[in-house]
């Protein structure tokens, strides 16, 4: 069993674009929310450029490469577009995910298990350039094997069936998804990847995966937008980064 060491908090601040789309123009900025959630103890920040730009422009992504001291982490589908904007910035780490245009979120993770030979060869030139790997998938054995087979260095389990089933009130079904998680982060460590976690954590779900002593990073983002409507950005980040603290004292 590994020992647990400082759990890392990434901030996905998506959705301050949401907000700005809404209206057009130049407010809110994310690239100023990125700044106040790194300021607020944030050890990295995410931002999902989607082939619709529904959300991040490209424009955004070149604003954080410059702006940023904390590790950016590029999610992306894996597309040749998306894979051609990582290997001209370079973020720290890029984070391939499943992407539909008629989806409102990322809604499952990536089918890796059906598309090994793709997917090893889309990311080869990615971890050439320097990037840290990650692929967002469901915990399921056959895809964390299959995560491993193509090379990638970072899982990070899918928390969306979790979090859904404690919003609903289904608790044997959310707690048989915890036990899956446990098993599932236990295994991937056990294979040598780095294990992260995230989508759909609030201040009610989250110190049980923050407790699980594999897991090395959550990424946060919707939540944490929008509780900031209502305690501001840093307060809401520092609630988060306490209740992990604590989950994993």
């Amino acid at each position: 069993m590994p020992t647990a060491g400082k759990l890392r908090l990434g901030v996905n601040i998506d959705h301050v674009a949401t907000v700005r789309n809404a209206r057009g123009g130049a407010y809110p900025c994310p690239i100023r929310a990125a700044e106040m959630a790194q300021a607020a103890g944030a050890d990295g920040i995410t931002a999902h450029l989607r082939e619709d730009r529904r959300h991040i422009t490209d424009a955004d992504i070149d604003g954080l490469m410059a702006a940023l001291k904390v590790p950016l982490n590029f999610e992306m589908a894996a597309t040749d577009e998306m894979q051609a904007i990582a290997l001209r910035h370079r973020p720290h780490a890029v984070c391939i995910v499943p992407e539909k245009r008629e989806e409102r979120t990322t809604e499952g993770g990536l089918d890796v298990a059906q598309d090994e030979n793709r997917l090893a060869h889309f990311i080869a030139p990615l971890r050439e350039a320097g990037c840290r790997v990650s692929i967002f998938i469901a915990a399921e054995p056959n895809q964390i094997e299959a995560a491993h087979r193509i090379g990638a260095q970072v899982i990070e389990l899918h928390t969306g069936a979790y979090c859904d089933f404690h919003a609903e009130g289904h608790f044997d079904k959310r707690d048989g998804e915890l036990q899956r998680l446990t098993d599932m982060a236990a295994f991937a460590h056990d294979l040598g990847l780095e294990v992260h976690a995230g989508h759909g954590l609030s201040y009610d779900t989250v110190a049980p995966i923050a407790a699980l002593p594999q897991v090395i990073e959550l990424n946060i983002g919707h939540f944490l937008i929008g509780e900031a409507i209502f305690r501001g950005l840093g307060p809401a980040i520092a609630e988060m980064r306490r209740l992990m603290d604590d989950a994993r004292a």
